[in-house]
C-alpha cells in the first residue's frame, strides 16, 4: 500500500491539489504496478513561516525576492 505525504507551502487551490492526487497516484500505477485503490496521497500544507531554506523562513526569503526584483 504506497503512501505519499507531500509537504506544500500554503496557497494551492482544491483544483491543484487534486491535480497533485491523481499524477501522484497515476505515476505510481504505471511505474510501479500500484492499485489506485490502495494508494494514498497526504498533502500537508505548510504556513511560509513554519518552512525555511538557504538559512530563512520562507516568508523572510520571499520579502527579500521582491526587494532585489524592485531594485
Amino acid at each position: 500500500m504506497p503512501y505519499v505525504n507531500v509537504q506544500i507551502t500554503k496557497g494551492a487551490t482544491r483544483e491543484q491539489k487534486a491535480q497533485l492526487v491523481k499524477d501522484i497516484t497515476d505515476s505510481l500505477v504505471a511505474v510501479l504496478g500500484k492499485k489506485p485503490e490502495h494508494t494514498h496521497v497526504v498533502i500537508q500544507e505548510i504556513e511560509y513561516e513554519d518552512w525555511g531554506f538557504s538559512g530563512l523562513l520562507t516568508d523572510e526569503w520571499n520579502k527579500g525576492q521582491v526587494t532585489a526584483a524592485d531594485a
